[in-house]
């Protein structure tokens, strides 16, 4: 049976140790660069159950991986989502996983910070655009600053830390990196900047919007000292210590510093398709290979899949041609793939 010391492996010699679990496609906000404002959502047929969600998280464990994100859509709004953490995270008691952490707009955090806190998590990762109620509102359509804000308290009460996820756009909030800096330097949060990615069909135009993030860095280098940082948190940022505020900054930048080269991660949606890039569309059926085959096989139809999904792995992702052109490199949301 294949195992951690025969793990996961591409045709490019990347070891995969990470995978982020999309637990539903659903949210409760929309954010004009992620989303539609009327969108349609998997039927709940098509959606993984939380059994076989564990039951691939656990094949992905056996075989090497080390860290499991969950994401959606917004993973807070699917019931269920305490028994799955909990679930997946007895790995984190026998040693087998890392780390298990989650990604979530924080609308519904205030009542969940505890129970993630008992399943094992130690940080968790907040999106977050903007600091102003009024401009908040205008980028997410129908949020709310305040929810957000006792999520990330209730959160920082139950022992969990804090890092901020910002998308830089280009006359809507950059205006706001340094406040939200500043504001997380006061408040104890790490902050990362991430460009604009051009997933999925949306009502404006994300070059509108593009700001590059090595303009950014030189803008911020002329208020702050940065020193960069080696360290790494097994995803694409980069990190710079922001010395006059304790920050540590983190910049993800797909369109001006490519970071294909050390991808360590895949990607399951809800509805189980694994995708090897988030910006192409190899994908592989996991839900197929748990769905149509008998128990006892399950386990060997999983491990193919996976086998077949490092072969498929490319090289990498094609969001610069996509940025020049009108349509979006990929079709699907960033929603269906997992933020």
């Amino acid at each position: 049976m294949p195992s951690a010391l025969n793990g996961l492996t591409d045709g490019f010699g990347r070891r995969i140790t990470y995978l982020r679990i999309s637990v539903t496609d659903r949210c409760d906000l929309r954010c004009r660069y992620c989303m539609s404002e009327h969108m349609s959502f998997m039927p709940r047929s098509a959606i993984l159950s939380l059994e076989e969600i564990a039951t691939i998280a656990d094949a992905f464990i056996a075989r090497g991986v080390r860290k499991i994100r969950l994401t959606g859509g917004e993973p807070l709004v699917r019931r269920g989502i305490g028994q799955l953490a909990t679930v997946i995270g007895r790995h984190l008691e026998t040693g087998a996983l890392d780390e298990l952490t989650l990604t979530t707009n924080a609308t519904r955090l205030a009542e969940e910070a505890v129970m993630l806190r008992s399943a094992g998590m130690r940080r968790v990762n907040v999106s977050l655009d903007s600091r102003d109620p009024e401009r908040f509102r205008h980028i997410t359509r129908t949020g709310d600053l305040a929810k957000v804000d006792a999520g990330i308290a209730a959160a920082k009460a139950a022992g969990l830390r804090v890092k901020i996820n910002m998308v830089a756009l280009a006359g809507l909030n950059d205006d706001e990196i340094v406040p939200m800096l500043r504001w997380c330097g006061e408040e104890g949060h790490d902050l990362t900047l991430i460009e604009t990615m051009p997933l999925g069909q949306i009502e404006e135009d994300r070059t509108d919007r593009y700001l590059p993030l090595d303009r950014v860095r030189a803008d911020l280098s002329d208020r702050f000292t940065l020193t960069q940082l080696s360290e790494t948190s097994g995803g694409p940022a980069r990190y710079w210590r922001v010395e006059e505020l304790g920050v540590k900054l983190g910049l993800i930048t797909p369109l001006t510093h490519n970071f294909c080269e050390t991808c360590n991660r895949v990607r399951l949606t809800a509805e189980g398709k694994l995708y090897m890039c988030l910006g192409q569309n190899d994908r592989v059926d996991l839900r197929a290979a748990l769905r149509d085959n008998p128990p006892e096989a399950r386990q060997a139809a999983l491990d193919a899949a996976l086998d077949a999904a490092m072969i498929a792995k490319p090289l990498r992702h094609e969001f610069e041609l996509a940025m020049k052109e009108s349509s979006p490199a990929v079709p699907r949301h960033m929603s269906v793939t997992g933020g």
